[in-house]
């Protein structure tokens, strides 16, 4: 109440006063809180493995050590094993295979599938992902945001491109009687991954089958099954 009083006895020049007082310190904060480098401050960053430094993303390493290697992969060429559960395989090619990629903000990786293969519904929390089909026929999908939780869904074939935003769950699925293989790229050197049913019920150590049940609506048997079953990384 003292406050209100206060205020409402200034004057309308204290009033102007303040008035600018507060438009230059949103300013000031503004510009320091946004403030950013527009573009790289180099040619790359080599990723340094072995350094024990932990940074947002991986510490430069010396430049005069820097060789051709760094910016390499070779082998995907070679079919993905599809063995799994799934029937599918992701070979990834990111900073951990290329560490050229450091700081560069892309990445790849070929897809696999089995006939009937799935890239079961998963998330990259890091980049949106953008599909090529190579071979096959794919059908696919994503899934927006609470509450709408819309399906955009697509069966492709060979040479269409489908986009995945970033963060939303998706799949793939070979919709085909044969192989299918599709190469996918990344807005980030390291997307990451989290494939849901692997993260609810392959969790370590395993979510409290209460919050399961409650939350999938299944009894605890159900949990149970889910929870001892091998989820497998793809």
């Amino acid at each position: 109440k003292t406050f209100f009083i206060i205020l409402s006895s200034k004057s309308s020049q204290e009033w102007l006063q303040l008035k600018h007082f507060f438009l230059s310190f949103l300013a000031i904060t503004s510009s320091l809180c946004f403030a950013s480098d527009p573009s790289a401050l180099q040619d790359f960053c080599i990723a340094d493995n072995t350094s024990n430094v932990f940074v947002n993303g991986f510490v430069c390493k010396n430049p005069a050590m820097v060789a051709a290697n760094d910016f390499f992969l070779s082998g995907l060429n070679k079919p993905g094993d599809t063995s799994s559960p799934p029937g599918s395989k992701v070979t990834p090619a990111n900073v951990a295979q290329i560490p050229g990629l450091n700081t560069l903000g892309v990445s790849l990786a070929p897809i696999d599938y089995a006939p009937s293969g799935l890239n079961p519904p998963h998330t990259h929390p890091r980049a949106t992902e953008i599909l090529v089909v190579l071979k096959g026929t794919l059908y696919v999908g994503f899934v927006t945001s609470n509450t709408d939780n819309k399906l955009f869904s697509k069966v492709l074939y060979e040479g269409d491109v489908f986009v995945f935003p970033q963060g939303l769950i998706h799949f793939q699925f070979n919709h085909g009687p044969l192989n299918a293989v599709a190469f996918v790229g990344f807005g980030s050197q390291n997307p990451g991954t989290i494939t849901i049913a692997n993260a609810v019920f392959g969790s370590k150590p395993p979510i409290f089958y209460n919050v399961l049940a409650k939350a999938f609506q299944v009894s605890k048997e159900i949990v149970d099954k889910l929870q001892a079953q091998f989820w497998p990384d793809n």
